[in-house]
C-alpha cells in the first residue's frame, strides 16, 4: 500500500523529532538486544561459562548489521519476536549461535531494553527544557521591568510585570526538569533475573554459586551505563516504574499547557502574540486574523499526554502476580506516544519562547485604564496629608470608583475616575498631584528583583552548567 492509503501517525509526520522517533524505533530497539546479549556473553565469559573471544568478536562484528528478513520470516513462523531475533543473530554467528541469550528469557531483553529507551528518551526531553529555560530567561530579563495587569480570576489585579509572569512559567518548568532529573537518576535495569525474577536459570547455569549470579548481573549493569538493577522483581520490573516516569512527563505537559493558555489568552487582550511569520494565514475566512495556533497545539497535545498517563497506571494496578501479558500492546503505545508527545510539545515551546512578540503600548494603555482604580489608596493618603478625613475621603472614592466603573461596564467610555477625583473639592489635589499618584513601576512591588533573583540564583547557574543545550532552534512542520 501506498503511504497515503493508510493511517500513519502525526507524531510521525507533523509533531515529533527525527531524534525522539528514532530512540523509539524498531532499529534502535533491536540494535539495543544485541548490545544486551553481548554484555550478556562477556559477563557470562568473566564467571567462568565456556564463551570464547571468538564467539564474542563475531557477535560484535554483527551488532549493527540486523538481517531483518530473516527475522521476520522466522517469526511468521514461530510467532516469537526475541527468538526469532536469536535466530537471526545466530544466522550471522554460527559459532556464537549457542551462547546468544544463554539462560535469559525474553524479559532479559525486552524489559531492559525499554529502561535504556526510557532514559534515552527522558535526556533527549531534559535537553529540550533547558533549551526552553533559555530562551524565557532571556525573556524574563529584556521584560523584568516592564509594568503589566495582573490577573485574579482573569480579572485585572495588582500590577506585576512581564518578566515577573515568564519567571512564573520558567519556576514550573524548573520544577518538571527537578522530577525528569530524578525520574532518570533512578531508572534501573531489570538485569539478569530469569523467568519469573528468581535467577532460578542462572543458579543452575552457575551449579548454585550465588556470588557468581550476583557478579553477573553488576556487571552486565555496569557494560550497559547503569549503576544497579531492581532489587526484586517478576517476570518484568515494575511497571510502576513506567507511571513514575510517564508521570513526570506528563507535568511538563501541565506546565506547558499554563504557559501556552497565558498567551492565548494575551493574544486575545493584544499585549503579547507567539511567532507569527511573515507568510503565515491566520484564517481562510478572515485575513486580518492573527490565530495562536502554535500554543493552541501545545494545549492539544499536553491534554492528550495528561490523559495518556492513565494506561501505565492501569497497567500497573492490574498486573497478576509475577506478570500478565496484557501490559504488553498498551505499554508499547502509551509509553513511546508520550513519549513523542512530550517531544512535539517542546519542539514548539523552542518555537514560540525564542520569539515571542510583546506590545508595550498596548501593556501600558491597558495599565492606565485599570491604575487610576488601584491607586486610590495611594491617593486618598495624599489628600489625607493635605487636611482631609480618611473615612470620608474612603468612602467617597467608593463612590467615584463604583461610577467609573459604570461609566466603562455600561456606556463603553473610558475611565474618568482622575477627572471625578480631581473635580472634588473634598480631595483638594490638582490633576498632577493625582497623575503623580499613578507611576506603573510603583506598584509592581518586587516583580524586577524577584525576576534578577531567580535567574541568578537558579536559572543562570543551571544553564551554565549545561552550555551545549541552548541556543536550540526548532522548525514546525505546519
Amino acid at each position: 500500500m501506498a503511504s497515503h492509503d493508510r493511517y500513519i501517525s502525526p507524531f510521525s509526520t507533523r509533531y515529533a523529532s527525527d531524534e525522539m522517533q528514532y530512540i523509539f524505533s524498531e532499529d534502535n530497539k533491536f540494535k539495543t538486544w544485541r548490545r544486551l546479549w553481548i554484555a550478556l556473553a562477556k559477563a557470562e565469559k568473566k564467571q567462568g561459562i565456556e564463551i570464547t573471544d571468538e564467539q564474542i568478536a563475531e557477535l560484535e562484528a554483527h551488532r549493527e548489521d540486523i538481517n531483518y528478513e530473516d527475522a521476520a520470516a522466522r517469526e511468521k513462523l514461530v510467532r516469537h519476536d526475541v527468538m526469532s531475533h536469536v535466530y537471526a543473530y545466530g544466522l550471522q554467528c554460527p559459532s556464537a549461535k549457542g551462547i546468544i541469550h544463554l539462560g535469559a528469557t525474553s524479559c532479559y531483553v525486552g524489559d531492559n531494553t525499554d529502561v535504556i529507551i526510557m532514559r534515552q528518551g527522558l535526556e533527549l526531553i531534559q535537553k529540550k527544557l533547558i533549551g526552553v529555560l533559555a530562551n524565557l530567561a532571556q525573556f524574563a530579563s529584556a521584560y523584568k521591568d516592564l509594568p503589566c495587569l495582573a490577573y485574579t480570576h482573569c480579572q485585572p489585579a495588582q500590577l506585576t510585570t512581564v518578566g515577573k509572569r515568564a519567571a512564573l512559567w520558567m519556576n514550573e518548568f524548573y520544577m518538571d526538569l527537578n522530577e525528569l532529573n530524578h525520574q532518570c537518576d533512578q531508572l534501573m535495569l531489570r538485569g539478569v533475573k530469569g523467568t519469573t525474577g528468581t535467577q532460578a536459570s542462572f543458579i543452575e547455569l552457575f551449579n548454585g554459586d550465588s556470588g557468581k549470579v550476583k557478579a553477573l548481573e553488576q556487571d552486565v549493569c555496569a557494560q550497559m551505563g547503569f549503576a544497579k538493577a531492581v532489587p526484586v522483581c517478576g517476570q518484568t520490573y515494575s511497571r510502576k516504574v513506567d507511571y513514575n516516569v510517564l508521570s513526570a512527563i506528563a507535568g511538563l505537559a501541565q506546565s506547558a499547557m499554563k504557559m501556552a493558555t497565558d498567551i492565548r489568552l494575551l493574544a486575545n487582550f493584544k499585549e503579547m502574540e507567539e511567532p507569527f511569520e511573515k507568510n503565515q494565514i491566520g484564517s481562510s475566512a478572515m485575513p486580518y486574523k492573527r490565530n495562536p495556533m502554535r500554543c493552541e497545539r501545545i494545549c492539544a497535545l499536553s491534554r492528550y499526554l495528561m490523559i495518556d498517563v492513565l494506561n501505565p497506571a492501569m497497567t500497573a494496578g492490574t498486573q497478576w502476580f509475577e506478570r500478565t501479558l496484557d501490559d504488553s500492546a498498551n505499554k508499547r503505545i502509551s509509553m513511546a506516544e508520550g513519549f513523542l508527545a512530550a517531544d512535539a510539545i517542546l519542539n514548539i515551546l523552542l518555537n514560540v519562547s525564542d520569539g515571542l512578540v510583546v506590545y508595550p503600548k498596548v501593556i501600558h494603555s491597558r495599565v492606565m485604564a485599570e491604575l487610576p482604580f488601584m491607586a486610590s489608596e495611594n491617593i486618598m493618603m495624599k489628600a489625607v496629608k493635605k487636611g482631609g478625613d480618611r473615612q470620608e475621603l474612603h468612602e467617597r472614592l467608593r463612590e467615584h470608583a463604583i461610577a467609573a466603573a459604570a461609566e466603562v461596564k455600561q456606556e463603553g467610555k473610558p475611565n474618568d475616575m482622575i477627572a471625578r477625583i480631581e473635580n472634588d473639592p473634598l480631595f483638594g489635589l490638582s490633576r498632577e498631584e493625582i497623575e503623580g499618584e499613578l507611576n506603573p513601576e510603583d506598584f509592581t512591588g518586587r516583580s524586577s528583583e524577584q525576576v534578577e533573583d531567580f535567574l541568578n540564583e537558579v536559572i543562570n547557574p543551571l544553564l551554565a552548567s549545561h552550555p551545549e543545550d541552548q541556543g536550540m532552534k526548532s522548525e514546525l512542520s505546519v
